[in-house]
């Protein structure tokens, strides 16, 4: 398979100002490397506030002005700049936002999707392609007159699909597609993203939802703490986890239900209190001073990356 997208050690931060006139950086992402092949989905798993979002954005270039990036970008092996970024936004990378909030509720669903076109012809163009797609998907016609208050849940995140899938994208982000549904959207969400993959659209889905990620994805990218600490193939979280090298991936797979509940002492630090070794030191019982003092590199076992001094290798 050929990479579509590269991300080469990306980190941002941002400059704040706390207590009147005092600043402090935060680094909400640090030395983050992934990569995305055609006809794949890749899941990025994390807890709230380990950095999904933020990649995501920094991927689309839509960052607030105050951020601070560095780091390397490729689209088919040409560096994604911030012009190219804009070029390919909405178009050849597309995203499902998080929230069906991002439906402007004053405004017919059929015209948020295609957005604002001054030519006539070409608007009737795209409103008959808005309405295939929504076909596809189980949409009538008439979901393109209604007014986002009255969508049902699973209807916006069909409407939000959709709408990506407008300019025939070649990635689409899928930013926590999932939250605050029933079981029922949410298989229909899975269903829906696989399907986009069968149709040649490669995925990246962001979700704290690790049976979401199973359920969907080829490869799983562990966040922690805005490092990416492990990359592994999705199989290696359904039958056992002797392919899992990282201690917080092991965790993760021993807390499923169906792997008896086991849960672990600790939680993801703050941004404000980032240590300066292993990320994961303060929940990991394979610390040594090592770890203490610098941040593993992110390394390839077999087929999987692992940010760890000590993989645990079965």
């Amino acid at each position: 398979m050929n990479k579509l997208l590269e991300v080469d050690n990306l980190s941002i931060g941002f400059t704040q100002y706390f207590k009147g006139l005092k600043q402090r950086k935060l680094n909400v992402i640090s030395d983050l490397t992934i990569d995305l092949y055609e006809n794949e989905i890749l899941a990025v798993l994390g807890s709230s506030g380990s950095g999904k979002s933020l990649l995501a954005h920094g991927i689309l270039g839509i960052l607030p002005p105050n951020a601070e990036v560095n780091g390397l970008m490729y689209y088919k092996n040409e560096e994604l700049t911030d012009e190219l970024k804009e070029k390919l936004r909405g178009n050849t990378i597309s995203l499902i936002p998080q929230s069906v909030n991002y439906l402007n509720p004053l405004m017919k669903i059929k015209y948020q999707a295609i957005g604002y076109i001054e030519d006539e012809s070409l608007k009737n163009e795209k409103l008959k392609k808005q309405e295939e797609i929504f076909e596809r998907y189980n949409l009538d016609k008439t979901v393109g007159d209604m007014y986002p208050h009255q969508l049902s849940g699973g209807m916006a995140r069909k409407v939000l699909i959709s709408t990506a899938l407008l300019n025939n994208p070649k990635i689409i982000i899928a930013d926590e597609p999932t939250p605050g549904l029933d079981k029922k959207s949410v298989d229909e969400t899975i269903t829906d993203l696989i399907d986009l993959k069968d149709k040649g659209v490669s995925v990246i889905l962001i979700t704290h939802d690790i049976d979401t990620a199973i359920k969907t994805s080829d490869r799983i990218a562990i966040l922690y703490l805005g490092y990416i600490i492990e990359v592994t193939e999705t199989k290696n979280f359904k039958y056992n986890n002797e392919n899992l090298l990282h201690p917080y991936t092991k965790a993760l797979f021993n807390a499923l239900p169906e792997n008896g509940f086991k849960l672990t002492n600790g939680h993801q630090p703050s941004y404000l209190n980032i240590p300066k070794g292993c990320p994961y030191q303060d929940n990991c019982e394979y610390k040594t001073d090592k770890c203490l003092k610098k941040v593993p590199p992110l390394v390839k076992i077999g087929t999987s990356l692992v940010r760890c001094y000590y993989p645990i290798i079965n």
